[in-house]
């Protein structure tokens, strides 16, 4: 039994990562937040620890570090994107090995510093790219080399999650803190794209805003147009009313089923970290590099062959 602590515990994601410490036999031994709506530990973890200050919740782990029973092995990290990296890095200098949910961290410059910090410390960092462990997800990489085909796919990757107003009021309405739309709700399919079709070779954008961002990525084995949006009126019209996220990618204009099988998929990826087959820093670096161009990129006009249909009308 591996002892954890958690940062960022009051987020929307935090309670997967407590399930995933419950659900592979752990302890959650202790958890910060500066907001203290964490009532979800009641249900998980109810003897863990819970701090409001971050040095109080720094000063705690020293603390068990004296005892090598209560000494942390692990640090979660779900906290806002901007405090990725000096929370990660406080988790490896504490002697632990961390896990962080993406994005990792803004610039490959600072995948650079962490891996200093690995070195530093003989720590590890560990990405929680959940799609990767996804079998719709599996099921295409395995299809695509396979076939080997020397012409590349034509992929529509179309990913709107409807968010209402106090999503702009947040931090995740906050391009200095979130990095924009592209990189908060996009970076795991950029991350799925490189997975299975190999490595970018051009990275164009069409359209961002605070609510919503297009482009086209050319990768070795695929051409992809995409679409991202917190804004529910780009909700097609079959689903507005009913549903408030529509996912779709189609692959050579057949769609991709893959809407389902995503509760569990944090889970998953605790047991391959605690397996030692855990996605690092160099796996998380490709998709951090596309964010990183996405959000400096000047604005060009889409080209039809390389528009997403949806971004059409935006930009005419």
């Amino acid at each position: 039994m591996k002892n954890f602590a958690l940062i960022g515990a009051a987020g929307y994601i935090a309670p997967r990562h407590m399930r995933a410490i419950k659900d592979t036999g752990n302890r959650l031994v202790s958890a910060y937040d500066i907001n203290d709506s964490v009532g979800i530990i009641d249900s998980i973890s109810p003897q863990s620890e819970f701090f409001t200050e971050f040095e109080f919740f720094l000063e705690h782990a020293h603390t068990l570090k004296r005892d090598p029973a209560t000494a942390l092995d692990y640090v979660s990290i779900c906290s806002p994107n901007y405090l990725h990296y000096p929370h990660i890095a406080a988790g490896l200098r504490l002697g632990c090995d961390v896990i962080c949910e993406k994005p990792l961290v803004p610039t490959p410059d600072m995948l650079d510093q962490l891996s200093l910090i690995e070195q530093e410390t003989g720590k590890r960092l560990y990405n929680i790219l959940q799609l990767r462990h996804h079998q719709a997800i599996l099921n295409l990489k395995d299809k695509v080399a396979a076939e080997n085909r020397a012409h590349k796919y034509e992929v529509d990757l179309t990913y709107i999650t409807s968010r209402g107003k106090w999503y702009l009021q947040s931090w995740k309405g906050d391009p200095r803190k979130s990095f924009g739309v592209a990189t908060n709700i996009g970076v795991h399919f950029y991350d799925m794209l490189h997975f299975i079709f190999g490595k970018l070779q051009r990275n164009v954008v069409h359209y961002s805003s605070e609510h919503k961002a297009a482009g086209y990525l050319e990768y070795e084995k695929a051409r992809v147009r995409w679409f991202l949006s917190v804004d529910a009126n780009d909700l097609p019209d079959a689903v507005k009313g009913k549903k408030p996220t529509y996912r779709s990618i189609t692959v050579d204009g057949e769609e991709m089923e893959f809407s389902e099988g995503f509760t569990d998929l944090h889970t998953t990826s605790y047991e391959e970290i605690l397996a030692g087959r855990g996605y690092g820093i160099e796996d998380a670096r490709h998709c951090v590099e596309t964010v990183n161009v996405i959000r400096s990129a000047v604005i060009v006009q889409a080209k039809d062959n390389e528009a997403h249909p949806f971004v059409l009308g935006l930009a005419r």
